[in-house]
C-alpha cells in the first residue's frame, strides 16, 4: 500500500505547489500591470507562466523522484527523462522571457517615436535577434541534453579534437547557408531593407512581410507571396521605394493626335488633381515629351506621399484625361490617316471640338 500511496503523495504534491506558485505569480503580475499600464512587459511576461510551471514541476520531481520508491530498476531512466524534460523547459521559459523584454521594449519605443522608417528599422533588428536568439538557446539546450548521456561526453571529447577540421568541411558544404546568415544579420543592422517596406524585385512590385536570417518574404499588390533568400539583398540592385522619404513622383504617358490641345490639356489635369484626396499638392505638370510622324507623347506628371498613394493618382489621371478627351476633344486620340495632313488654312482650331464627318467629307482620307 505504500508503494503506491507515496508516489502520489510526491507527484500530487509537486503539481499542487506548481499550480499555486503559478497562480501566485500570474496575480502578481497582473497587479504591476494594473499599477503600470503604460509598461506592456508585464503582461507579456504572463505568457511565461505555463513554462515556469514546467519548469518547477520538473525540478520538483527531478528532485523528488528518488524518494516516491517508483520503477527502482529503472531509476536512472526516470531521472534522465526528467533531466531532458527541465532543460527543454527553461530552454522554453528563456526563450519566452528574451521575447517578452524585446517586445516590451519594441512597443514603448514605437509609441514614443513619429518616424515611420526608424519604426520598422528597430522592428526589422528586434524581430532577427529574437530569432538568434531563440537559435542559441536552442542548440544550447540540444547539446546540454546530449552532454547528458555518458556515451556522448565521450564523442564530445574526441569531436573538439578535431573540431579544426570539422569546423572548415562544415563551412564549405554550408557556404551558401552561411552567406545568407550573414546577409541576415547585414540586413538587420546596416539598413538595406526593412519589414513594412515597399520594394521592387526582379520586376515585382510589394512589401516586405517578414525577415528572417536566411529568407525574406515579399507580399505582393496581387497577394501573392515572394520567398528570396537574403544574400539576394546584399548582392543584386533592387528598388527601395520606402527608404528614406517614402514620397513619390508618378508619371502617365499618353500617345496623342498632333491637334492635341495641349493648354487645355494641362489646365484639365489641374482640375483633376485639385479633386483627388491622394495629391499631395507639391508638384504637377504635364509637357510633350516625344514626337513621331503619327502621334505625340505627352507627360502628365504629379506627387504623392507613398507608393500607394501615387498609383492611386495616377490611375485617376489616366481615366479622368482619357474620358475627357473622349468626350471633348475625341480628334486628340490617335488616329490613322491616310491622306495628306491639310493646310494650315484648313487646319481646325484646338480649341474647337472635332469637325463633323459632314464637315470632312465622307471621302477615304478620313478613316479613323
Amino acid at each position: 500500500m505504500e508503494n503506491v500511496i507515496r508516489p502520489i503523495i510526491v507527484a500530487g504534491g509537486a503539481v499542487v505547489l506548481t499550480l499555486a506558485v503559478g497562480w501566485v505569480v500570474d496575480k502578481a503580475l497582473r497587479r504591476v500591470d494594473a499599477r503600470h499600464p503604460e509598461t506592456p512587459l508585464w503582461d507579456l511576461l504572463r505568457r511565461c507562466r505555463l513554462p515556469l510551471q514546467l519548469v518547477l514541476l520538473a525540478a520538483l520531481l527531478r528532485g523528488s523522484y528518488e524518494a516516491a520508491h517508483v520503477g527502482r530498476r529503472h531509476t536512472a531512466a526516470i531521472g534522465q527523462a526528467l533531466t531532458l524534460v527541465l532543460i527543454g523547459a527553461c530552454a522554453w521559459l528563456v526563450v519566452r522571457v528574451a521575447v517578452a523584454v524585446v517586445e516590451a521594449t519594441y512597443s514603448r519605443y514605437a509609441a514614443s517615436t513619429h518616424d515611420p522608417a526608424r519604426v520598422r528599422r528597430v522592428r526589422t533588428q528586434v524581430t532577427l535577434i529574437q530569432r538568434v536568439v531563440s537559435a542559441i538557446v536552442g542548440v544550447v539546450a540540444v547539446a546540454a541534453m546530449l552532454l547528458t548521456f555518458p556515451a556522448m561526453r565521450t564523442i564530445g571529447t574526441s569531436m573538439l579534437a578535431s573540431a579544426g577540421v570539422i569546423g572548415v568541411v562544415a563551412g564549405v558544404a554550408a557556404q551558401s547557408t552561411l552567406s545568407n546568415l550573414f546577409a541576415g544579420l547585414q540586413i538587420a543592422f546596416g539598413d538595406v531593407v526593412r519589414i513594412g517596406d515597399v520594394v521592387v524585385v526582379e520586376g515585382e512590385w510589394g512589401k516586405v512581410e517578414e525577415i528572417t536570417l536566411t529568407y525574406l518574404v515579399v507580399n505582393t499588390w496581387d497577394e501573392r507571396r515572394i520567398t528570396m533568400p537574403v544574400s539576394y539583398f546584399t548582392s543584386k540592385p533592387f528598388e527601395n521605394w520606402s527608404r528614406g522619404n517614402p514620397r513619390m513622383t508618378g508619371t502617365v504617358f499618353f500617345h496623342l493626335d498632333h491637334a492635341t490641345p495641349i493648354d487645355l490639356m494641362r489646365e484639365r489635369l489641374h482640375e483633376v488633381l485639385k479633386d483627388c484626396e491622394q495629391w499631395d499638392g507639391r508638384a504637377w505638370g504635364l509637357v510633350v515629351t516625344d514626337t513621331t510622324p503619327s502621334t505625340i507623347q505627352v507627360r502628365a506628371l504629379a506627387t504623392a506621399k507613398d507608393s500607394d498613394d501615387i498609383w492611386n493618382v495616377r490611375c485617376i489621371i489616366r481615366e479622368q484625361l482619357i474620358e475627357w478627351l473622349r468626350r471633348e476633344h475625341p480628334y486628340a486620340l490617335p488616329r490613322i490617316n491616310t491622306a495628306p495632313a491639310p493646310g494650315l488654312a484648313e487646319a481646325p482650331d484646338r480649341k474647337q471640338a472635332a469637325p463633323s464627318s459632314e464637315d470632312m467629307g465622307p471621302g477615304p482620307g478620313n478613316i479613323s
